[in-house]
């Protein structure tokens, strides 16, 4: 890995992070508690958000990489960490043109907590962030070109250039919901999907600085929320044994159930 500067004030990892994978450690069951980051304030309870995350894969000679982005410090939520971007939902995203449409049993793995409509401005939105944050485009011609309608400046050099969000590109592979007592709490789905499938050159912007392109069995050595790490352990999971995409699965479930931080299948 690179060496270059982690930016001041980056949380060192530590040894509590759930995704330690040398020899003699325990694997995180379904079922079993999961590790929670220690926090110096307690914040009110909070309705957790609908978020979406979208995981770029790829590949350089045998060794998968990951794309991931450090959040600014003045960020309330997991300030100098890095991430895969995302972010929550708008309530534009539901209608936003698609180029093509959900695999069915992806669609059919969200809907078992969101609505139809919920699910597809899910998967908009993992598209969306990931434009806003790092300029890479997940797209495929939309019939008919461009559409009329102006859907802000979210989709500026993506929908006026008559692309559309490509959701069949994607896999939806976790879900996680911030445990109570955070500044934010989101109910965030992971997607994951293959590098070449995106278009557009890699930029900076105020939400992901030191975007990179970083080893998968190196990414653990940057500082990194908890979930993200867990997430990686998924990733690896996943790239070592690829699923049947014409079969369907379950997929983890991060989540806080009378007190206790647990790992589910849903």
């Amino acid at each position: 890995m690179s060496k270059r500067g982690i930016p001041a004030g980056a949380v060192v990892r530590g040894t509590d992070k759930g995704y330690d994978h040398s020899p003699g450690t325990p694997a995180l069951k379904p079922g079993s508690e999961r590790p929670v980051e220690q926090i110096d304030k307690k914040y009110p309870y909070m309705r957790p958000r609908d978020a979406a995350t979208l995981i770029l894969v790829r590949k350089r000679g045998k060794v998968p990489e990951v794309l991931l982005g450090c959040r600014d410090a003045k960020h309330a939520f997991m300030p100098n960490r890095y991430v895969f971007p995302g972010g929550r939902v708008d309530p534009e995203d539901a209608r936003v043109p698609v180029a093509t449409a959900l695999d069915r049993h992806v669609e059919a793995r969200l809907r078992k907590a969101a609505s139809a409509q919920r699910a597809r401005a899910l998967a908009v939105a993992a598209v969306r962030e990931t434009f806003e944050e790092t300029g890479l485009l997940l797209a495929k011609p939309l019939k008919g070109g461009a559409p009329d309608k102006d859907y802000g400046e979210h989709w500026k050099g993506f929908l006026d250039e008559g692309l559309a969000p490509a959701l069949d590109c994607l896999d939806f592979i976790a879900r996680a919901v911030t445990p109570p007592g955070r500044p934010r709490r989101f109910n965030a789905r992971f997607f994951m999907a293959r590098a070449e499938d995106a278009g557009g050159e890699i930029r900076h912007s105020s939400e992901l600085g030191d975007i990179r392109w970083v080893r998968l069995d190196e990414a653990r050595e940057l500082p990194l929320p908890t979930i993200t790490g867990l997430i990686l352990g998924e990733i690896g999971r996943l790239v070592k044994e690829p699923p049947d995409r014409k079969r369907q699965r379950k997929i983890p479930l991060f989540t806080t159930v009378h007190r206790r931080h647990l790992m589910l299948e849903e």
